[in-house]
């Protein structure tokens, strides 16, 4: 080999160096390329897909729908939000809302005395057995739970059958006489709705609820004693305070969930229907997308102003 072709041959350290360490060594120089790469793609996919079907949801809530013809005006116009403030669209939303706090009213104070339960009084071989009774529903499907669900509050279900076998017959019939949330049976009653989504959002509930209460240190339980505080001012005073960003983690999911579910008020409770059985009518069977993307944005107006204020109670940090 010549003097010259030797001499062009890289020596010590950089005779060691791979393409792929010089591209690790340059991204470590400049982290602002790194971060770029790394969140580039999901951003792009947020920005595009997500935010990107809302934008187009959003401009198709302007339009409205032509009286004469059937047909979609692609001009903007408030004439389909001013058909969303028809009385019938509004007791929609005043339905679904009143069904939404309700549920997640109720998984809370459900959700709260397991939750501390599994946290401070199990062992760990019960504490793993009430974790397990708490996911597992979760592994079934969805469809199933519901249909389920349906044929437990039937009026030849189990519920039915269990209250004449317990001689309370005529309580169950006092509660599907009351006007606004019986019915025929529990199957077709708003009573029975509340039930199923109850039960299938309390896992959302009671696992955030659950972290908040183990990352409440012993030792502050430990001194509120020490200070000669009674077990009902330290719950009070302590515990309370502490898990409170995480029951309002909990009702984001439960809350959401119950907001915008269609599927559950179309198989379980009465006729009269939720915003997304609404959506799901006028998108499809009536063919009126405008005054469909105007009720979806009804909930994500609702859930803007929820989250806002979850922020403002630190639920974000209990997540």
């Amino acid at each position: 080999m010549s003097p010259v072709a030797r001499s062009t041959l890289p020596v010590g350290p950089e005779a060691s160096r791979s393409p792929l360490h010089r591209l690790s060594t340059v991204l470590y120089l400049r982290p602002t390329l790194l971060l770029m790469l790394l969140l580039g793609p999901p951003l792009l996919w947020l920005g595009v897909i997500y935010l990107g079907a809302l934008a187009a949801l959003l401009v198709q809530s302007f339009f409205y729908i032509d009286d004469y013809s059937g047909v979609v005006v692609r001009r903007l116009s408030l004439a389909t939000y001013g058909e969303l403030l028809t009385a019938a669209n509004l007791d929609i939303v005043v339905r679904t809302t009143v069904m939404a706090s309700a549920v997640t009213v109720a998984a809370a104070l459900l959700a709260f005395p397991l939750a501390y339960f599994m946290v401070r009084r199990a062992s760990l071989r019960l504490k793993a057995i009430l974790y397990l009774g708490v996911v597992l529903p979760l592994w079934s499907s969805y469809l199933v739970r519901v249909y389920s669900w349906k044929l437990i509050l039937a009026k030849e279900g189990i519920v039915t059958w269990l209250a004449e076998r317990l001689g309370l017959g005529w309580l169950l019939e006092a509660v599907l006489a009351l006007p606004g949330v019986g019915g025929p049976s529990l199957s077709t009653a708003y009573l029975g709705t509340f039930l199923v989504f109850l039960y299938m959002w309390l896992p959302f509930m009671v696992l955030p609820i659950v972290a908040a209460l183990e990352r409440v240190p012993r030792s502050l339980l430990e001194a509120s004693a020490d200070l000669g505080a009674r077990p009902a001012q330290t719950f009070r005073r302590v515990i309370a305070p502490l898990v409170v960003p995480g029951v309002v983690a909990g009702s984001i999911f439960t809350f959401s969930l119950t907001l915008g579910d269609y599927i559950i008020p179309g198989i379980i409770g009465g006729s009269q229907p939720f915003i997304g059985q609404a959506v799901y009518q006028h998108q499809g069977t009536a063919g009126n997308i405008p005054l469909a993307a105007a009720l979806t944005v009804v909930p994500i107006a609702i859930m803007a102003v929820y989250l806002t204020m979850a922020r403002r109670l630190g639920a974000f940090e209990a997540l």
